[in-house]
């Protein structure tokens, strides 16, 4: 049966000139499925325009080989990554870490105009902890990596001692000069630097850490150029039975991603008089391994002022601590948290922005950690402030057994009866150095650093109970 018409609305829609109500959206339905589809075409091209960059991560301007170490040539073919290195020279800080930027008036000696600030006056501990020692002349919160070879350049402690061209090691990019030096040879290179006085060294080198010293230029992958680090990880594994290690053609491409930046964050010493670096690894990378090492070949970096005991420095053992920790038994590299894969556009790159992750927890900690960043940081802190805690205490505890053995000395003990709590105070204060300056203020491995302080205290207390009885301590 045929539906009736509805006469009324044909015959008002008549009167009125009007279509009907059901044809009057037919314009807006018109506009909303153009802006559709223009909005899909949009999309469409851009996915095709993305997958046509992940093709080209890269675009050969210049030609790279192994005699460019100016970071900015390389920037011409990988302006993303250079970007981030240049970000370095910011100062931020973090509760337990970073710097400042402290303005100075620079002078014909000195022409920084911003360094960081003074550990020394942060902590007068250290003066008495290193007291005949250049570090306690100048000794600076730590700076970004833009920053690392005028800061060594202008240190006080260039004034302190004479300083040798070792330290242009890990304090420049170092790759280039030492092939030139040592005739193609980058071995012979290092060893005629080392031997080297600081600023004859530094006339050969004229960039900070560069491209280069991380990457092959041809194939952009990583590699180890400090000769240093070559030697210290072939004798590590020599400790663990594996024989003749090649770390360029026998580490995995994770590992890399933490031994390019272990060829400078590690503890070191300068051995003989041709201040060979060497990284004390022989027996194992651990403290205890380390000052096993020390105490066998009988090195010593100076006999302290005040005390008379022959003393370690400890340096800056970020590597060693890692190694103890959670992170690296995950598998987890130095690169996944200070240099965290970032998106640009389609392309993936690690930032060459390094930097605390605690400046950067989205990319940094929450690729594994899915819980919010307030709490993420709070956990870091946690950690950072009962090392704190601990470090203070054994700080003291060497500060006061230094007192001590001042007291004897100068009331006329014998250097015999002076031995033993002299080898305590050689062996804490080289554990609590170890711990202080690792710079991640405990949480690269919190239980061995805690496991570190308390041995140290321990090692303190037995020195000054051997003072007033005196027995060996054990």
């Amino acid at each position: 049966m045929t539906e009736p018409k509805d006469e009324g609305s044909t015959q008002k829609s008549a009167r009125t000139g009007k279509p009907p109500a059901r044809w009057r959206y037919l314009p807006l339905a018109a506009v909303a499925a153009a802006a559709a589809t223009a909005g899909i075409a949009a999309l469409l091209v851009n996915i095709f325009e993305h997958k046509q960059e992940a093709k080209s991560p890269f675009y050969r301007v210049v030609e790279l080989d192994d005699t460019i170490d100016d970071p900015a040539v390389w920037g011409k073919n990988f302006p993303l990554q250079y970007d981030g290195y240049r970000r370095t020279v910011d100062q931020k800080r973090t509760r337990f870490g970073g710097s400042e930027a402290v303005p100075r008036t620079p002078t014909e000696a000195d022409p920084r105009s911003v360094v960081a600030q003074s550990k020394l006056e942060e902590d007068g501990r250290l003066k008495t902890m290193w007291a005949g020692y250049a570090f306690a002349r100048d000794f600076r919160e730590e700076r970004g990596h833009a920053h690392m070879l005028e800061d060594q350049v202008y240190t006080e402690r260039q004034i302190a001692t004479k300083q040798p061209g070792t330290c242009i090691h890990c304090h420049a990019s170092v790759y280039v000069p030492y092939k030139k030096l040592g005739g193609g040879d980058l071995m012979r290179g290092w060893e005629a630097m080392n031997q080297m006085p600081f600023p004859e060294a530094r006339k050969l080198v004229t960039h900070p850490v560069s491209c280069i010293d991380c990457h092959d230029p041809e194939s952009m992958q990583l590699r180890v150029t400090r000769p240093g680090f070559i030697e210290g990880i072939r004798a590590l594994k020599a400790s663990t039975g594996e024989a003749d290690y090649d770390v360029n053609t026998m580490a995995t491409r994770q590992e890399m991603r933490s031994y390019v930046c272990g060829q400078c964050h590690v503890e070191y010493y300068f051995k003989g008089p041709e201040k060979r670096l060497v990284y004390p690894w022989a027996k194992g990378i651990k403290v205890d391994e380390i000052y096993a090492y020390y105490e066998e070949n009988g090195h010593s970096d100076w006999t302290h002022a005040e005390s008379g005991a022959k003393v370690l420095k400890a340096q800056h053992p970020e590597f060693e601590m890692w190694n103890q920790g959670i992170h690296a038994r995950s598998g987890v590299a130095c690169a996944d948290c200070h240099m965290p894969y970032q998106r640009v556009g389609a392309t993936k790159i690690s930032d060459h922005h390094v930097q605390s992750p605690l400046l950067n927890v989205n990319r940094a900690c929450q690729t594994c950690h899915k819980w919010p960043e307030d709490e993420l940081r709070q956990r870091v802190e946690t950690i950072q402030s009962r090392h704190f805690e601990a470090r203070n205490r054994a700080m003291d505890a060497v500060v006061a057994l230094i007192s001590d053995i001042r007291r004897a000395k100068e009331a006329g003990m014998a250097d015999e009866a002076l031995a033993g709590p002299r080898a305590a105070q050689r062996k804490c204060q080289f554990f609590v150095d170890f711990a202080e300056a690792e710079n991640s203020s405990g949480f690269h491995a919190p239980q061995e650093a805690m496991r570190i302080l308390a041995s140290a205290i321990d090692t303190c207390r037995r020195g000054q109970l051997s003072l007033r009885d005196g027995s060996p301590p054990e």
